[in-house]
């Protein structure tokens, strides 16, 4: 469901959103706005996504999601103004800022052993689809004409609610989901109360927030750079990163696995350094293979990050709090992913790639050592068998 969802949703953007806005003569300075307009939705949903899961229960909630993922692709073929596109990102982007959070706290309540690992398998099957989709999208474009990718974003989005339906998940309450909500809304303050007051939980979340914060700004400039400094063609850079995605994609059950064995703290300190010193060495170096393996060496630290800050923020919080928390970490790191790349391009402007890629690195060394020295009271010893 999840690989079929995000398969989706990334179709809809990558590649066609850009093309599909300026097709309607939108100028190259308003584009971004434009397509930030999902990005923005995360941010302010994910939380209340993640609180309304535990309230109503998680099926109820990632059926909702799925309903959106099923109908906001077949928007996009009655569009003609882009006041219009900006509505349908919106709606369109309600859907993966309620299912990521919800979906994660699923796996997570139903995994004690082995929490980590099935974690990051659900992330590396969303991170599949969103690795097929641009291609498939791009195919599915014929010059100004996006009937046929939006088409296809609808089939596999209603695939995805098709699986959502069939997901053998209890909904954990009786009666209507308003009666429900009324019922359980007593907790709903102290739980969010809860995960506020766990250091633990927000330093993790800023953890991830901060990595993202780094990878918004590798995905926005590096390109550029790559282009108009060294002169790659498109299809190399693009060629790169791909080899990061997959990188990401394969190793992080790995990496999930390896802090369910050995603690979720080590690992996130580890991955941090480990795209600190890829980020802060990527520009020293203008030979492709070597910029290749500095991003697949991104890539991992990327999935070392990634496959344990959901995890400890699941072991971390309450079972009847769980989707809030994971909510919380939702919205934070999409902060840090949307900061990301307006800071990385008021520093270039100011100073230098080579100079900011440096700061960016450094920081997520010295961010990482932080993180270690005070989340050890913290750390979570795996659950026995």
């Amino acid at each position: 469901m999840g690989g079929l969802a995000i398969f989706s949703s990334t179709m809809a953007k990558n590649p066609a959103l850009p093309l599909f806005i300026r097709s309607m003569g939108v100028p190259v300075s308003t584009l971004g706005f434009i397509a930030a307009a999902s990005t923005v939705v995360g941010i302010v949903v994910s939380l209340p996504a993640g609180i309304l899961s535990d309230l109503i229960g998680r099926r109820r909630v990632i059926l909702m999601a799925a309903i959106v993922f099923a109908t906001a692709p077949f928007l996009y073929l009655i569009i003609t103004e882009p006041w219009q596109l900006v509505l349908v990102r919106i709606y369109h982007g309600l859907a993966t800022a309620i299912l990521g959070p919800v979906a994660m706290a699923v796996v997570a309540d139903t995994y004690e052993k082995g929490r980590g690992e099935r974690m990051a398998w659900y992330s590396s099957a969303t991170m599949i689809g969103r690795f097929v989709a641009p291609f498939v999208g791009g195919i599915l474009i014929f010059g100004d004409n996006f009937h046929w990718v939006y088409l296809a974003d609808g089939v596999a989005g209603v695939m995805a609610l098709l699986a959502a339906i069939r997901l053998p998940l209890a909904t954990n309450t009786s009666g209507s989901a308003w009666q429900s909500f009324k019922s359980q809304r007593g907790r709903y303050g102290q739980e969010i109360a809860f995960v506020f007051r766990h250091p633990g939980i927000l330093a993790t979340s800023g953890i991830e927030a901060v990595q993202y914060f780094a990878f918004g700004c590798l995905e926005t400039f590096l390109p550029v750079y790559l282009n108009e400094k060294l002169g790659y063609k498109a299809w190399e850079i693009g060629l790169l990163f791909t080899l990061q995605i997959l990188a990401a994609t394969f190793t992080k059950p790995v990496m999930g696995r390896l802090s369910d064995r050995y603690g979720r703290v080590p690992l996130i300190a580890a991955g941090l350094a480990l795209g600190g010193i890829a980020t802060a060495v990527l520009i020293l170096y203008s030979n492709y293979f070597t910029i290749a393996l500095l991003i697949v060496v991104f890539g991992l630290g990327l999935a070392t990050v990634t496959a344990s800050t959901s995890a400890l923020v699941a072991d971390l919080s309450r079972s009847q709090g769980r989707g809030s928390a994971l909510g919380i970490l939702s919205s934070i790191m999409d902060v840090g992913h949307s900061t990301g790349p307006m800071v990385a391009g008021a520093l270039i402007a100011a100073t230098s790639y080579r100079m900011t890629l440096g700061i960016f690195g450094d920081a997520l060394v010295v961010i990482s050592r932080i993180y270690w020295l005070c989340m050890r009271r913290f750390v979570v010893s795996p659950p026995k068998s």
